[in-house]
């Protein structure tokens, strides 16, 4: 396959803050549109069904859900990356051979996922002390949602491969139709049909599934060189190796973050379903925050990826300063309309008293800390894509996972109550980005040896 031309490439030629908004937006909407996809299970079930339902949807089963899902996504940032850095160094061959092993990784993580979820989802809602009452309709969230895990596994790693190449417009296109049909799907299950939490799930992988659809026609039906052919679909080793390389390490970082969320929501689940709702509201208000910062993490890591893959290292700083400039500014705003907002916002959710009361002092004591988080999101993606992901692994398995886990079993047993649980954020938001910023500021992360210049390999 011919190498293609990188010149008209924006994001390792144009002005920095322009192409980082340019790529930063379709993303950010793309984020949202997702993170409406995941609200409308919680607000129809919670409006519709009832607490219980709300808190089976959005609690104890959604924590496990995004600790297995989420490590293959982590893992599959492995192929973004890979991809990114042959793009950008202009590789049409090594670009076809990552895309065609990329989706066969997917295909084969998500029938693993789908095996692996099924048969731990009991086990894993005991394990978590799951209030009685929400135990049973979380267990059937959680098996019908893993009967959907190879369509949403083909979804993000076929949008990850459209944004690899720069293109960030048509994965949000597909988004936000899957999103509209979602919440149809939701409402007839839920609302016509009766199905409860059953319902909520099944919408959610038919529509899922749609998405994933049309992720794969687009692929298919480029021309260039991340085209798409089924019959070409399989493993080379070469660059297996190196996706799991690069994101084995991102996978075992997400994995990390959702085991201290495992053990946060367990010690949540010890006060009652009135608090493990509240949890759930809080969780859709503060992914407003979430959407935006990965906005911002999948934007450097293909900005970083494609840059230091056509070797313009200067140019990769001067794209961390702008993003963490951008997303430092959009911190303080959403701190601000949280706090000021967040009450209302919560009506969406619930009526019930007793849970709005409990997110609320949620809200104050996590939303006007966000600040705090920022540089784990970009400089952990800034070095992602530039094919250093191991360190980043590690910070973060110290600043996240084992520091919340030692906040758990010390200083929960001292103060025991909900504030003291969710102070955990805030205090390992604030150590881990201190050791990203000492690790960014010593520079090893650019010392490594660049994918798309190693020599090919017989595959």
């Amino acid at each position: 396959m011919k190498k293609q031309s990188a010149a008209s490439n924006q994001i390792t030629e144009g002005v920095i803050w322009k192409q980082l908004l340019l790529f930063f937006f379709p993303i950010l909407f793309g984020t949202f549109f997702q993170q409406l996809y995941n609200t409308t299970d919680a607000v129809i079930v919670g409006n519709f069904v009832g607490k219980e339902a709300l808190a089976a949807v959005g609690g104890p089963s959604a924590t496990i859900i995004n600790l297995l899902v989420g490590f293959f996504v982590g893992l599959s940032s492995g192929a973004t990356v890979i991809i990114s850095q042959h793009y950008g160094a202009g590789d049409g061959r090594r670009v076809s051979d990552a895309v065609h092993t990329s989706v066969a990784l997917a295909i084969a993580g998500g029938a693993v996922m789908t095996v692996i979820g099924i048969a731990v989802s009991g086990f894993s809602l005991r394990a978590m002390n799951t209030p009685s009452d929400i135990l049973e309709p979380s267990l059937v969230y959680m098996r019908i949602y893993f009967l959907g895990t190879v369509p949403s596994m083909l979804y993000n790693m076929g949008s990850g491969i459209l944004r690899a190449v720069g293109d960030s417009k048509r994965p949000l296109y597909f988004l936000i139709a899957s999103c509209f049909i979602n919440i149809v799907l939701d409402l007839f299950f839920v609302v016509v049909l009766q199905l409860g939490v059953a319902g909520a799930a099944i919408a959610t992988i038919l529509s899922q599934t749609i998405s994933a659809l049309m992720t794969l026609i687009a692929l298919a039906r480029t021309g260039d060189s991340y085209r798409l052919v089924l019959s070409r679909i399989r493993f080379h080793k070469t660059h297996l190796l190196n996706i799991v390389k690069i994101g084995l390490p991102a996978g075992l970082q997400s994995a990390m973050y959702s085991v201290s969320n495992l053990l946060i929501q367990s010690s949540i689940n010890a006060f009652g379903t009135d608090t493990v709702a509240a949890w759930t509201a809080y969780g859709k208000i503060d992914g407003m925050f979430w959407m935006i910062m990965s906005a911002y993490g999948v934007s450097i890591t293909t900005f970083a990826g494609q840059n230091f893959g056509a070797g313009k290292y200067d140019r990769v700083k001067k794209s961390v300063r702008v993003c963490l400039g951008l997303a430092a500014v959009t911190s303080v705003v959403l701190s601000c309309i949280v706090v000021s907002f967040g009450g209302t916002i919560l009506l969406l959710f619930t009526r019930d008293a007793q849970v709005i009361s409990i997110c609320e002092g949620i809200i104050r004591l996590v939303a006007p800390t966000y600040i705090t988080y920022i540089c784990i999101e970009i400089l952990s993606g800034t070095c992602r894509g530039c094919g250093d992901s191991f360190i980043p692994m590690i910070l973060t398995c110290f600043g996240v996972c084992i520091l919340r886990i030692v906040w758990i079993f010390v200083a929960v047993p001292m103060r025991n109550d909900i504030s003291t649980v969710v102070f955990s954020y805030p205090l390992t938001w604030t150590i881990t980005s201190l050791l990203f910023a000492v690790y960014y500021k010593k520079g090893r992360w650019l010392q490594k040896d660049s994918i798309a210049d190693a020599p090919p390999a017989a595959q």
